[in-house]
């Protein structure tokens, strides 16, 4: 029977990290270097991504996933045995006030970069019989609120997509999961951390009564991407303070 002391370790593992130059893919990539992972950061930002290989060593490469020629190219040069994605973008608008190019851009970076992705590199998984494809779809998937419908939209497709994935690659030794955060501390939702009633709104609605922090979605990235996690595949990890368990905050009379 093998020890449990190396259940996290990811020693001789190739991790692909997308969206490592900032945020949550930073913290990913960060926490999967320092359990012995070879890891490549990836971004359309490669200074960004540079910055963050340059804390442990590893390697940068210039990606837009928007680009599916430079996603299939990316997967050809860079085979992993792990994969992380965290890109997307949000456009805060009630569904009577979208455009079709706002629609489009949410759609395209949040739903159809991410099928290219799983795609790409998972034909290579698949080929070589092992692999981790983990993706970061958002509460938003399964509770939502006005100004949230697009975003909210794709992050539930995205959880389908990977459920499809994670049954067609199973066979073939490859798992696939979602994590879900609540709100996190990140530049993608800094237009609402900066507005101090909504600030204080979002962070009441959690049970921890309190936003997270970018590296308090790292443990889960190295638990799905590590042996502890090896008979996981098609689940949805919700790292959200306890939001989605939380139907408001009414204390009752003693």
């Amino acid at each position: 029977m093998t020890g449990y002391e190396g259940l996290f370790r990811l020693d001789g593992r190739r991790a692909v990290v997308i969206g490592a130059g900032s945020g949550i893919g930073r913290e990913a990539a960060l926490a999967l270097a320092a359990q012995g992972a070879e890891v490549v950061c990836a971004d359309r930002d490669v200074a960004a991504a540079r910055e963050t290989a340059g804390r442990f060593g590893g390697t940068a490469r210039l990606l837009d996933v928007l680009d599916g020629d430079a996603v299939r190219q990316a997967a050809a040069d860079e085979p992993a045995d792990v994969l992380v994605f965290t890109a997307a973008t949000n456009v805060r608008k009630r569904l009577l006030d979208y455009t079709a190019e706002e629609f489009g851009r949410v759609v395209d970076l949040n739903l159809r970069a991410s099928f290219d992705v799983v795609r790409a590199f998972g034909a290579a998984m698949v080929a070589r019989g092992r692999g981790s494809i983990i993706g970061f779809a958002s509460i938003r998937a399964a509770v939502t609120e006005p100004g949230q419908g697009v975003y909210s939209a794709t992050k539930a497709g995205l959880v389908q997509l990977l459920r499809t994935a994670a049954a067609e690659f199973g066979p073939h030794g490859v798992r696939v999961n979602a994590i879900a955060p609540g709100v996190v501390e990140t530049p993608l939702t800094r237009q609402i951390k900066d507005d101090p009633a909504w600030y204080g709104a979002y962070a009441a609605k959690s049970a921890l009564g309190r936003w997270a922090r970018a590296e308090e979605m790292a443990g889960a990235v190295v638990y799905l991407a590590s042996d502890a996690a090896s008979f996981v595949t098609g689940s949805v990890l919700y790292v959200d303070g306890g939001w989605t368990a939380v139907d408001g905050r009414f204390d009752p009379p003693n």
